[in-house]
């Protein structure tokens, strides 16, 4: 069974990153973006194999909870991190 849902989230951290970058001119968006979308990708085809297969899945989402929320928490902006933090 393919996981839609975590390559639709993969594709959202890579388009976010990217958006970062080009509209602040922020290297860290554009990389910590492909770091965590191409992470989160392979996560998805990993529970694509194996849908009991979850744990580097939860390893990628909790890490990014963890970032976005610190950076929401110091800025109080909700985009983007408050919304990534949403989102799983």
């Amino acid at each position: 069974m393919t996981d839609y849902l975590g390559y639709t989230y993969s594709a959202l951290i890579l388009v976010g990153g990217a958006i970062g970058y080009f509209k602040a001119g922020s290297a860290a968006s554009i990389v910590s973006g492909t770091v965590f979308g191409l992470a989160a990708a392979a996560a998805s085809y990993q529970v694509s194999n194996n849908p009991k297969n979850v744990i580097f899945a939860l390893v990628v989402s909790v890490l990014l909870l963890i970032s976005m929320g610190i950076r929401f928490n110091k800025t109080g902006k909700f985009m983007p991190a408050g919304l990534i933090t949403l989102l799983r």
